[in-house]
């Protein structure tokens, strides 16, 4: 089975698996989640495999990671994860990507990212739920962060707090290519009331 087809297959059970927990029917999730009732049956089915954005938005919806979604194999206390091991999200022509590092759901989900941004490139979010926070530390070049149609330049070194319930952007209008880690933290969800 290929890298793919395991993230593909993991997703699927891991989708379903919290679906049900939260005892959110296919109509309850998509009318949370902002994704048609017929691609969460794809994805369940490991039929498809969806965007990022798509991902995140299930994630958001769950009130579980990312990381939660995409875990095939849950195991020790301790995860560990080497270089090259993260899981990529995104990618882009000119060399761009973003990696999921690692997360935890035990008191709301929490992410941890590594981005690199190449010149002229960069990736948009959209809103999180309420209470969502965003912290990210840039390590190399300058890398303008977009939040809610207002920018903000910060090189290297520099670090960065911000709610993230509006749409923001991370990207890199400069000449040296941009890497920075980002945390995010997703306010639990509770069960639906019934």
């Amino acid at each position: 089975m290929t890298d793919l087809e395991e993230l593909t297959q993991a997703l699927a059970r891991n989708l379903k698996k919290w679906r049900v927990e939260r005892q959110f029917t296919l109509d309850a999730l998509a009318a949370r989640s902002g994704v048609s009732r017929g691609m969460i049956i794809q994805i369940e089915q490991a039929r498809t495999n969806p965007s990022v954005g798509t991902t995140v938005k299930l994630a958001d919806a769950l009130g579980v990671s990312i990381t939660t979604l995409l875990d095939h194999d849950r195991g020790p206390r301790v995860q560990v994860v080497l270089p090259g091991e993260g899981v990529r999200m995104w990618s882009a022509a000119g060399g761009s990507s973003a990696a999921m590092l690692t997360g935890d759901d035990r008191r709301g989900p929490l992410e941890l990212w590594a981005y690199l941004l190449e010149p002229g490139e960069g990736t948009d979010s959209d809103p999180h739920p309420a209470g969502t926070v965003e912290m990210l530390h840039v390590t190399a070049g300058e890398l303008t962060l977009v939040v809610d149609g207002e920018d903000f330049a910060l090189p290297a070194g520099s670090a960065a707090t911000f709610e993230a319930n509006v749409p923001h952007g991370y990207h890199n209008r400069g000449a040296e290519t941009v890497e920075m880690t980002l945390a995010v933290s997703i306010p639990p969800v509770g069960r639906p009331a019934g």
